[in-house]
């Protein structure tokens, strides 16, 4: 298996594979694959930041961080967001999410953001060391179950003395 950063020539691709990732879930399909074509025109989107993972020729999985702030009174910290991390149905439980946020984290250390934030399954993204958001007084700007909003520092003091509020570009509001 290959992870590699996406073509615009993957776009359909990833596409169905989101719809078909989060159909059959418990909370369905939630204009994800809109989302993502949203953050591809925004200035929060970082091309390098959004991975394929390709099996025998075909994309099976698809990761993307995007930007976000960090406000707190007059002070911001741009960070990350995970939205969305989907794996083909016929390929889950396989580790190809798991090499997908190893990769996704390691390209994100290397362009020095400070931390990426998740709202997901939160015994999923524990393993990989989130924590809920709390943990650092760092809060949702809606209503949330605490355990599912979630954040990981990626350096030493990414997110000491930084309480405050995830601010989510347009693209997660239209």
């Amino acid at each position: 298996m290959q992870i590699r950063t996406i073509h615009p020539t993957d776009y359909l691709a990833v596409d169905l594979l989101i719809r078909a990732a989060f159909t059959p879930t418990a909370f369905g399909y939630g204009n994800e694959a809109e989302l993502v074509e949203k953050i591809r025109l925004s200035k929060e989107y970082i091309p390098e930041l959004e991975l394929v993972a390709v099996k025998n020729q075909m994309i099976v999985g698809h990761g993307l961080l995007s930007e976000v702030s960090l406000v707190h009174e007059k002070d911001q910290t741009i960070g990350l967001v995970l939205a969305p991390l989907a794996i083909s149905p016929d390929t889950q439980k396989q580790g190809i999410g798991s090499q997908l946020m190893h990769e996704l984290e390691a390209r994100a250390q290397q362009l020095n953001y400070p931390f990426i934030s998740i709202l997901g399954h939160p015994d999923y993204y524990a393993k990989f060391g989130y924590v809920p958001a709390e943990y650092y007084l760092v809060k949702a700007p809606f209503d949330v179950p605490t355990e599912a909003f979630m954040i990981k520092s990626l350096t030493k003091d990414g997110l000491k003395k930084r309480p405050g509020m995830i601010q989510y570009p347009s693209a997660f509001n239209e």
